[in-house]
């Protein structure tokens, strides 16, 4: 029988062995040797059954096909749109996958997204030589105004949205703000006062730095008050 030599959402170094035997699946971060499971970088360990793959702790945004994220329009060509998503290459965003308007050529592509305007897309495609495009055809995607805009360690986003969407729940029903988490660590929030993005925003950040902790959403519900019973698929988050 294997085992786990290392506790979940604690951190490992590299070299650190994190399980023995060939029950468990090495994943992302990790490498097997021999019957050994053994960390290839520094970042959170993350078991999922017979899954072990660690988390890094920073790094920049790694681009991957079908992620949501958040960019801001940085030029306009004749094809399309150029967005900042924080890669180290510009995204683009196609006029065929900006709109279904029929568009004629030459017409200003700055009625439909100008500079600076923030918008929340899709990857439609990263090529081999890292050439990312978007689309802003399906459910959620749209320019966004108003609100606030901050950063995460994009390794974090899934611990702010939390298994099964239920930390992002709890922000949202505790705080009553609209929040969208990008895959690229751009978040929005947007309250109907000053205060309620506030708090949004200080327990996202809480959340972005106390990811490696166990026990967050349980510190994440007190910090926000409100009910004492944090459900149980709350809890797995933690």
């Amino acid at each position: 029988m294997g085992k786990i030599l290392i506790e979940d959402k604690s951190i490992a170094v590299p070299g650190e062995i994190l399980a023995e035997g060939m029950d468990f699946l090495p994943a992302g971060g990790v490498f097997r040797e021999n019957d050994k499971i053994i960390a290839s970088q520094i970042g959170i360990v993350n078991i999922d059954n017979r899954l072990v793959k660690l988390i890094p702790l920073n790094g920049r945004y790694s681009p991957k096909k079908s992620d949501m994220v958040i960019g801001d329009v940085v030029n306009i060509t004749f094809s399309g749109w150029v967005i900042d998503i924080g890669c180290t290459n510009f995204a683009v965003l196609p006029i065929r996958d900006a709109t279904s308007d029929f568009i004629d050529k030459g017409e200003d592509l700055s009625r439909y997204y100008g500079f600076k305007d923030i918008v929340v897309a899709k990857i439609s495609n990263v090529s081999k030589t890292n050439l990312i495009d978007l689309t802003m055809k399906g459910p959620g995607l749209m320019k966004i105004k108003g609100g606030m805009l901050i950063d995460v360690t994009p390794s974090r986003v899934p611990r702010i949205i939390g298994k099964q969407g239920s930390m992002i729940s709890l922000l949202k029903e505790r705080t009553g703000c609209k929040i969208i988490v990008g895959q690229n660590g751009k978040v929005w929030i947007k309250g109907e006062n000053f205060e309620s993005e506030k708090k949004a925003i200080d327990a996202i950040r809480m959340i972005n730095n106390l990811a490696h902790t166990t026990g967050l959403t349980d510190k994440i519900s007190e910090f926000l008050g409100g009910s004492e019973n944090v459900q149980k698929k709350e809890q797995e988050t933690g």
